[in-house]
């Protein structure tokens, strides 16, 4: 077998990678701004994680989270299913775990956890802040693993969005989300 040496894809560089990133953050930001409740001490809001990646398959870095699952059944594709929000909806309010996306779309239905890797603490290869919880700190880590794009999370505490890319992130606060369309809250 001829070993051939291809060039390094950047996905976080094409541009249906940047569409799928988007319309998770549109789906995301609707899942916060629908939920009305946010200010009630002791309710906890719609919560989200989901990671972007560039393989098939996570089983060299993740568990399968129990019975959780994404509904395939319902919105097996980002780009080609209509009833995405709806589906993210409904695995924020009931679910938890992550939920993998590859490159394609393509959803899993397999929730997972990610193994976390202390030397990318140690290292400084990871930015945490003092507000995230253990979903914000997983999606840091593991968006520095090779394999994936990005991680994306919904906080279940304040409505905030978050990317997460090569360990650092940029976060919108409830406040902040649906841009000029958004009406406060």
């Amino acid at each position: 077998m001829v070993e051939r040496n291809l060039p390094e894809f950047e996905y976080a560089d094409h541009g249906r990678v940047q569409e799928l990133l988007d319309l998770l953050v549109y789906c995301f930001e609707g899942v916060s701004l629908s939920f009305d409740r946010w200010d009630e001490p002791y309710v906890k809001g719609p919560g989200l994680y989901v990671a972007v990646v560039a393989g098939t398959s996570v089983t060299p870095y993740a568990d399968p989270m129990g019975d959780n699952r994404w509904p395939v059944g319902q919105c097996g594709n980002v780009f080609e299913d209509g009833s995405l929000f709806e589906s993210a909806e409904s695995v924020a309010r009931e679910t938890d775990g992550a939920v993998v996306v590859t490159v394609d779309g393509e959803i899993h239905e397999q929730m997972v956890r990610f193994k976390y890797r202390p030397e990318q603490v140690a290292n400084g290869d990871v930015e945490y802040a003092d507000w995230m919880g253990s979903r914000h700190m997983s999606a840091a880590d593991t968006s520095a693993r090779d394999e994936v794009v990005a991680a994306l999370t919904l906080s279940e505490e304040t409505g905030r969005v978050s990317v997460f890319r090569d360990g650092s992130y940029e976060d919108y606060t409830r406040a902040e989300l649906g841009g000029r369309w958004h009406s406060g809250g």
